[in-house]
């Protein structure tokens, strides 16, 4: 979904104060989900399967779904490239400044995902939420992160050659199942 971007007047005094505009981050997390897209278009070779912005709600939308030999995963793409990450069990911080809410996100994603898959599937589907990000400059995790997996975007051909979670036959159905958009609509109820 596009942001509203500034006239040509507001343009030129954010771009003079050097203050970026919602438009900017809007343009800067699409590039990065592009990046991530790509990365994740090389893993089909091994049997993996990615869909991208899936709107689970007419504010929210998933980045990526990966489904494949090794399980399915939400991804939530965070595009701070040249910067320096922290990762912490329910927070990051980007160049040691504010704390933001992205590993919780992850979380309630990858939770809300499953709940649609498994009605969709009609058996359990476990879904781990990936939280990428997109060329930071250093990427660092607290010891205590746990029901998240952060890596930058270049780690993602590691997913690759894993496998013994799915069978074939069940990648494809929840592929199915994930593909198919009357599944969800019932995600802005749940």
């Amino acid at each position: 979904m596009k942001k509203h971007s500034p006239g040509l007047f507001g343009r030129v005094l954010a771009w003079s104060l050097r203050r970026p505009t919602p438009a900017d981050s809007w343009r800067r997390g699409r590039a990065g989900e592009l990046i991530v897209g790509r990365e994740l278009k090389r893993l089909s070779r091994h049997g993996w399967y990615s869909l991208h912005s899936i709107m689970i709600s007419p504010t929210q939308d998933i980045d990526h779904l990966l489904i494949g030999p090794a399980g399915v995963f939400t991804i939530n793409t965070k595009n701070h490239s040249g910067m320096d990450v922290w990762v912490g069990n329910d927070m990051v911080k980007i160049n040691h400044g504010d704390s933001h809410p992205y590993v919780r996100k992850s979380r309630s994603e990858a939770a809300r995902v499953a709940r649609i898959l498994e009605r969709g599937c009609g058996y359990p589907v476990v879904v781990k939420p990936l939280l990428v990000f997109v060329k930071p400059a250093r990427l660092d995790k607290a010891s205590s992160l746990t029901g998240v997996r952060a890596l930058c975007e270049r780690d993602l051909a590691a997913l690759g050659p894993l496998s013994g979670v799915l069978r074939p036959e069940q990648v494809e159905h929840i592929y199915a199942v994930a593909r198919d958009r009357r599944n969800w609509p019932d995600a802005l109820q749940g």
